[in-house]
């Protein structure tokens, strides 16, 4: 039979076992409601960056200086306590977003005040860039226009009767409206938020590390846009079934996929220069 032992009354009493506690209740509440609102990929996505986080702070364990001040400590305990109590009450996607960081940023000020927040900037940097770029820039950026237009062009190269008005991207038998959600603006902070987590992970040296996030962002952009392409494909076919799938269904991802796949790609090719200049 085997037996456990439930945790001393010296360890309750312990900074780092209530500090631990609660990231891993903020990091499971988090996790809940991404799957249940935004669905099981974006989810996926989330743990990746937790999981990541978690992984730096554990390497440097024995380093960090786990003292903070009384205001530090009261401002991160509002924090935390404001994210639980939004997290109450039918959570947004774009609060989901900025969730990591807040939470995040207040657990770094309960346990080690304003001069201790350096330790953290690495997990800090990722959680700010799971999220918060899409949930701040999303509802007031739009480049469906661009989308649009870039869609048209690809069409026009490849010898179609294509042409474009504003959002729409008209064919002979049909043609597509590029809304908002469906620009690649999301792609493109998706693929943002995942160049910066490999570049803290996997460091280059030298300029390569600032053209890593723009070829991110740019690869983003450009495999949304053959999606639109093929979108257009369908409806200048009229199959509605086609057309909905690349929209909304299981073709959308495939595409994210494959933007997710030349990035790493890509970052592997950058990887190997690195170690053929050492």
């Amino acid at each position: 039979m085997k037996t456990f032992s439930l945790p001393s009354v010296r360890t309750l009493k312990d900074h780092n076992f209530w500090l631990a506690g609660i990231a891993v209740g903020l990091i499971t509440i988090h996790l809940r409601l991404t799957d249940h609102i935004d669905g099981s990929s974006v989810s996926s996505l989330s743990l990746l960056f937790w999981l990541a986080a978690a992984s730096l702070i554990w390497q440097k364990r024995d380093s960090l200086n786990l003292e903070s001040g009384v205001f530090p400590s009261f401002l991160g305990i509002i924090l935390i306590v404001a994210v639980l109590v939004r997290s109450s009450s039918l959570p947004t996607t774009e609060f989901l977003g900025v969730f990591p960081f807040l939470s995040s940023l207040g657990l770094a000020l309960l346990a080690s005040g304003f001069k201790g927040l350096k330790q953290y900037w690495q997990e800090l940097l990722i959680l700010f860039f799971l999220g918060v770029p899409k949930a701040t820039l999303f509802p007031v950026m739009d480049i469906s226009v661009l989308t649009a237009r870039f869609a048209t062009a690809l069409l026009w190269y490849m010898g179609f009767d294509v042409l474009n008005q504003g959002v729409t991207v008209i064919l002979p038998g049909g043609g597509v409206n590029v809304q908002p959600v469906c620009s690649g603006l999301r792609g493109v902070f998706y693929l943002l938020g995942l160049a910066v987590l490999t570049l803290v992970m996997f460091p280059v040296s030298g300029v390569k590390k600032y053209f890593v996030p723009i070829v991110a962002m740019i690869l983003a952009f450009v495999v949304n846009g053959f999606r639109v392409v093929v979108m257009a494909f369908f409806a200048n076919a009229q199959n509605q079934k086609g057309l909905a799938y690349w929209h909304d269904g299981q073709g959308s991802l495939l595409f994210m996929l494959i933007s997710v796949m030349l990035f790493g790609f890509f970052y592997l090719f950058l990887m190997r220069q690195e170690r053929s200049e050492a």
